[in-house]
C-alpha cells in the first residue's frame, strides 16, 4: 500500500467515525467533518484544502 492509499484509508476512517457511534446516517451530516467538502461540496465549519 503506498503513501496515497494510506491517507485516503485514514481520512475515510475519520469521516466514518459519526457514523460508526450512531451520531449521524451519513459522514456528510456531521456539521464538524470535512467529509461534507468532499462528498457534497458544502464547506464544513473548518476551513481545508483538499488533498485531492
Amino acid at each position: 500500500m503506498d503513501y496515497e492509499e494510506k491517507l485516503f484509508q485514514k481520512i475515510e476512517y475519520v469521516h466514518h467515525n459519526p457514523v460508526r457511534k450512531g451520531f449521524v446516517e451519513a459522514p456528510e451530516h456531521w456539521v464538524y467533518s470535512s467529509a461534507r467538502n468532499y462528498i457534497t461540496n458544502d464547506a464544513s465549519i473548518i476551513e481545508i484544502q483538499k488533498l485531492w
